[in-house]
Protein backbone atom coordinates (compact mmCIF):
# COMPACT_ATOMS: atom_id res chain seq x y z
CA UNK A 1 0.00 0.00 0.00
CA UNK A 2 1.66 3.20 -1.21
CA UNK A 3 1.08 6.36 0.83
CA UNK A 4 -0.07 9.41 -1.11
CA UNK A 5 -0.40 12.41 1.19
CA UNK A 6 -2.22 15.42 -0.24
CA UNK A 7 -1.59 17.55 2.82
CA UNK A 8 0.66 20.55 3.48
CA UNK A 9 1.88 19.15 6.83
CA UNK A 10 2.73 15.46 6.40
CA UNK A 11 5.13 14.24 9.12
CA UNK A 12 7.32 12.61 6.49
CA UNK A 13 7.63 15.75 4.40
CA UNK A 14 6.10 14.14 1.32
CA UNK A 15 2.78 15.99 1.25
CA UNK A 16 1.66 17.21 -2.16
CA UNK A 17 -0.97 19.71 -0.95
CA UNK A 18 -3.30 20.48 -3.87
CA UNK A 19 -0.99 19.47 -6.73
CA UNK A 20 -3.23 17.03 -8.58
CA UNK A 21 -0.81 16.45 -11.47
CA UNK A 22 2.03 15.62 -9.08
CA UNK A 23 -0.25 13.26 -7.15
CA UNK A 24 -1.24 11.46 -10.35
CA UNK A 25 2.40 11.16 -11.40
CA UNK A 26 3.38 9.74 -8.01
CA UNK A 27 0.51 7.27 -8.12
CA UNK A 28 1.64 6.05 -11.54
CA UNK A 29 5.20 5.72 -10.22
CA UNK A 30 3.88 3.70 -7.27
CA UNK A 31 2.11 1.36 -9.68
CA UNK A 32 5.28 0.90 -11.73
CA UNK A 33 7.29 0.32 -8.55
CA UNK A 34 5.12 -2.55 -7.33
CA UNK A 35 2.33 -1.07 -5.21
CA UNK A 36 -0.94 -3.01 -4.98
CA UNK A 37 -3.05 -0.22 -3.44
CA UNK A 38 -2.73 3.57 -3.18
CA UNK A 39 -3.82 5.14 0.12
CA UNK A 40 -4.80 8.81 -0.19
CA UNK A 41 -4.70 11.01 2.90
CA UNK A 42 -6.09 14.53 3.17
CA UNK A 43 -5.42 15.14 6.86
CA UNK A 44 -2.13 14.67 8.65
CA UNK A 45 -2.28 12.16 11.51
CA UNK A 46 1.07 13.17 12.99
CA UNK A 47 1.06 14.06 16.72
CA UNK A 48 -0.02 17.66 17.24
CA UNK A 49 -1.40 18.11 13.73
CA UNK A 50 -4.30 20.56 13.43
CA UNK A 51 -7.64 18.81 12.75
CA UNK A 52 -9.17 19.43 9.34
CA UNK A 53 -12.89 19.83 8.68
CA UNK A 54 -14.72 17.49 6.32
CA UNK A 55 -15.22 20.13 3.63
CA UNK A 56 -11.53 21.05 3.57
CA UNK A 57 -10.51 17.40 3.55
CA UNK A 58 -12.82 16.64 0.63
CA UNK A 59 -11.48 19.67 -1.20
CA UNK A 60 -8.01 18.17 -0.93
CA UNK A 61 -8.71 14.55 -1.77
CA UNK A 62 -11.62 14.41 -4.21
CA UNK A 63 -9.81 16.07 -7.16
CA UNK A 64 -6.96 13.63 -6.59
CA UNK A 65 -9.31 10.64 -6.41
CA UNK A 66 -10.94 11.65 -9.69
CA UNK A 67 -7.55 12.08 -11.36
CA UNK A 68 -6.23 8.77 -10.07
CA UNK A 69 -9.16 6.73 -11.35
CA UNK A 70 -7.83 7.38 -14.85
CA UNK A 71 -4.11 7.67 -14.01
CA UNK A 72 -3.76 4.22 -12.44
CA UNK A 73 -5.47 0.85 -12.53
CA UNK A 74 -4.72 0.19 -8.85
CA UNK A 75 -7.49 0.17 -6.24
CA UNK A 76 -7.65 3.37 -4.22
CA UNK A 77 -7.94 3.72 -0.45
CA UNK A 78 -9.02 6.80 1.49
CA UNK A 79 -7.35 7.50 4.83
CA UNK A 80 -10.13 9.20 6.81
CA UNK A 81 -12.15 8.87 10.01
CA UNK A 82 -15.11 10.96 8.77
CA UNK A 83 -18.13 9.23 7.21
CA UNK A 84 -18.96 12.23 5.02
CA UNK A 85 -15.50 12.15 3.46
CA UNK A 86 -15.58 8.37 3.10
CA UNK A 87 -18.95 8.44 1.33
CA UNK A 88 -17.81 11.10 -1.13
CA UNK A 89 -14.58 9.25 -1.87
CA UNK A 90 -16.37 5.94 -2.43
CA UNK A 91 -18.81 7.69 -4.77
CA UNK A 92 -15.87 8.97 -6.82
CA UNK A 93 -14.14 5.61 -7.17
CA UNK A 94 -12.36 4.66 -3.94
CA UNK A 95 -12.57 0.97 -2.98
CA UNK A 96 -11.12 0.96 0.56
CA UNK A 97 -11.83 3.06 3.67
CA UNK A 98 -8.84 3.23 6.01
CA UNK A 99 -10.17 4.50 9.36
CA UNK A 100 -7.41 5.44 11.80
CA UNK A 101 -9.92 5.54 14.66
CA UNK A 102 -11.42 2.12 14.01
CA UNK A 103 -15.03 3.43 13.91
CA UNK A 104 -14.70 4.87 17.42
CA UNK A 105 -14.76 8.47 16.16
CA UNK A 106 -17.54 8.07 13.57
CA UNK A 107 -19.24 4.66 13.50
CA UNK A 108 -21.24 5.68 10.43
CA UNK A 109 -18.17 4.87 8.35
CA UNK A 110 -19.15 1.22 8.77
CA UNK A 111 -22.58 1.97 7.30
CA UNK A 112 -20.91 3.63 4.30
CA UNK A 113 -18.68 0.60 3.78
CA UNK A 114 -21.59 -1.83 4.10
CA UNK A 115 -23.86 0.11 1.75
CA UNK A 116 -21.22 0.58 -0.95
CA UNK A 117 -19.45 -2.78 -0.63
CA UNK A 118 -16.14 -1.16 0.30
CA UNK A 119 -13.24 -2.80 2.07
CA UNK A 120 -12.87 -1.42 5.60
CA UNK A 121 -9.63 -1.07 7.55
CA UNK A 122 -10.16 -0.66 11.30
CA UNK A 123 -7.10 0.63 13.13
CA UNK A 124 -6.44 0.78 16.85
CA UNK A 125 -5.98 4.26 18.25
CA UNK A 126 -6.49 6.00 21.56
CA UNK A 127 -5.72 9.23 23.37
CA UNK A 128 -2.64 8.73 25.53
CA UNK A 129 -0.50 5.66 26.08
CA UNK A 130 -1.89 4.21 29.33
CA UNK A 131 -2.89 0.54 29.31
CA UNK A 132 -3.66 -1.97 32.04
CA UNK A 133 -2.31 -4.81 29.89
CA UNK A 134 -0.99 -3.51 26.59
CA UNK A 135 -1.63 -6.13 23.89
CA UNK A 136 -4.84 -7.55 25.44
CA UNK A 137 -6.17 -4.00 25.74
CA UNK A 138 -5.42 -3.27 22.07
CA UNK A 139 -7.06 -6.56 21.08
CA UNK A 140 -10.13 -5.72 23.14
CA UNK A 141 -10.45 -2.29 21.51
CA UNK A 142 -10.12 -3.79 18.04
CA UNK A 143 -12.75 -6.40 18.92
CA UNK A 144 -15.09 -3.52 19.74
CA UNK A 145 -14.33 -1.91 16.36
CA UNK A 146 -15.02 -5.21 14.62
CA UNK A 147 -18.34 -5.59 16.43
CA UNK A 148 -19.40 -2.14 15.20
CA UNK A 149 -18.49 -3.17 11.66
CA UNK A 150 -20.42 -6.43 11.90
CA UNK A 151 -23.47 -4.67 13.35
CA UNK A 152 -23.48 -2.26 10.41
CA UNK A 153 -23.48 -5.17 7.97
CA UNK A 154 -19.88 -5.12 6.76
CA UNK A 155 -19.03 -8.68 5.65
CA UNK A 156 -16.13 -10.24 7.53
CA UNK A 157 -14.24 -10.81 4.29
CA UNK A 158 -14.29 -7.04 3.68
CA UNK A 159 -12.49 -6.15 6.92
CA UNK A 160 -8.76 -5.61 7.51
CA UNK A 161 -7.25 -4.96 10.96
CA UNK A 162 -4.41 -2.54 11.72
CA UNK A 163 -3.04 -2.63 15.30
CA UNK A 164 -1.94 1.00 15.00
CA UNK A 165 1.86 1.20 15.19
CA UNK A 166 2.68 4.77 16.22
CA UNK A 167 -0.82 5.70 17.39
CA UNK A 168 -1.53 6.00 21.12
CA UNK A 169 1.61 4.04 21.96
CA UNK A 170 5.08 4.72 23.34
CA UNK A 171 8.14 3.72 21.31
CA UNK A 172 8.61 0.70 23.59
CA UNK A 173 4.98 -0.30 23.06
CA UNK A 174 5.38 0.04 19.29
CA UNK A 175 8.30 -2.38 19.37
CA UNK A 176 6.35 -4.79 21.57
CA UNK A 177 3.47 -4.56 19.11
CA UNK A 178 5.74 -5.79 16.32
CA UNK A 179 7.17 -8.57 18.48
CA UNK A 180 3.66 -9.77 19.31
CA UNK A 181 1.96 -9.03 16.00
CA UNK A 182 1.11 -12.69 15.50
CA UNK A 183 -1.30 -12.47 18.44
CA UNK A 184 -3.53 -10.22 16.34
CA UNK A 185 -4.21 -13.07 13.91
CA UNK A 186 -6.64 -14.30 16.58
CA UNK A 187 -9.06 -11.59 15.42
CA UNK A 188 -9.59 -13.56 12.22
CA UNK A 189 -8.87 -10.84 9.66
CA UNK A 190 -5.94 -9.87 7.42
CA UNK A 191 -3.41 -7.60 9.12
CA UNK A 192 -2.17 -4.25 7.82
CA UNK A 193 0.80 -2.56 9.47
CA UNK A 194 2.12 0.97 8.93
CA UNK A 195 5.62 1.55 10.29
CA UNK A 196 7.09 3.57 7.43
CA UNK A 197 9.48 6.37 8.51
CA UNK A 198 7.84 6.64 11.93
CA UNK A 199 9.37 8.31 14.96
CA UNK A 200 10.08 5.06 16.81
CA UNK A 201 12.50 4.14 14.02
CA UNK A 202 14.06 7.58 14.27
CA UNK A 203 14.48 7.27 18.03
CA UNK A 204 16.08 3.82 17.88
CA UNK A 205 18.48 4.76 15.08
CA UNK A 206 18.83 8.46 15.95
CA UNK A 207 17.97 9.44 12.38
CA UNK A 208 15.77 12.12 10.79
CA UNK A 209 12.66 11.17 8.87
CA UNK A 210 14.42 11.15 5.49
CA UNK A 211 16.99 8.56 6.59
CA UNK A 212 14.76 5.80 7.95
CA UNK A 213 14.66 3.51 4.91
CA UNK A 214 16.70 0.66 6.43
CA UNK A 215 14.87 0.91 9.74
CA UNK A 216 11.55 0.75 7.92
CA UNK A 217 12.78 -2.29 5.99
CA UNK A 218 13.62 -4.08 9.23
CA UNK A 219 10.17 -3.42 10.67
CA UNK A 220 8.47 -4.64 7.51
CA UNK A 221 10.47 -7.86 7.39
CA UNK A 222 9.64 -8.56 11.03
CA UNK A 223 5.97 -7.67 10.52
CA UNK A 224 5.63 -10.08 7.61
CA UNK A 225 7.39 -12.80 9.59
CA UNK A 226 4.84 -12.18 12.35
CA UNK A 227 1.83 -12.43 10.04
CA UNK A 228 1.27 -9.05 8.35
CA UNK A 229 -0.61 -9.37 5.07
CA UNK A 230 -0.21 -5.78 3.86
CA UNK A 231 2.27 -3.00 4.62
CA UNK A 232 1.65 0.72 4.24
CA UNK A 233 4.78 2.53 2.99
CA UNK A 234 6.20 5.74 1.52
CA UNK A 235 9.15 4.17 -0.35
CA UNK A 236 7.27 1.78 -2.59
CA UNK A 237 10.03 0.41 -4.83
CA UNK A 238 12.40 -0.55 -2.01
CA UNK A 239 9.70 -1.80 0.34
CA UNK A 240 7.94 -3.84 -2.35
CA UNK A 241 11.23 -5.72 -2.76
CA UNK A 242 11.58 -6.16 1.00
CA UNK A 243 8.01 -7.42 1.22
CA UNK A 244 8.44 -9.81 -1.71
CA UNK A 245 11.62 -11.32 -0.26
CA UNK A 246 10.17 -11.55 3.24
CA UNK A 247 7.00 -13.15 1.92
CA UNK A 248 9.00 -15.74 -0.04
CA UNK A 249 10.83 -16.75 3.13
CA UNK A 250 7.74 -16.84 5.33
CA UNK A 251 5.12 -18.26 2.98
CA UNK A 252 7.29 -20.13 0.51
CA UNK A 253 8.31 -19.54 -3.07
CA UNK A 254 8.31 -21.52 -6.30
CA UNK A 255 11.03 -20.83 -8.86
CA UNK A 256 9.80 -19.89 -12.34
CA UNK A 257 10.24 -22.61 -14.92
Amino acid sequence: MGILNVTPDSFSGDGLASDVKAAAARAKAFENDGADVIDIGGESTRPGAKPVGADEEMGRILPVVKALTSATSLPLSIDTYKSQVAAAAIRDGVAIINDVWGLLHDARIAEVAAKRGAILVVMHNQHGTDYEDFVPDVLQSLARSLELAYQAGVPGEHIIVDPGFGFGKTPAQNLELLRRLDEFKSLGHPLLIGTSRKSTIGLVLDLPVGERLEGTAATIAIAIAKGADMVRVHDVKAMARVAKMSDAIVRGWTAPE
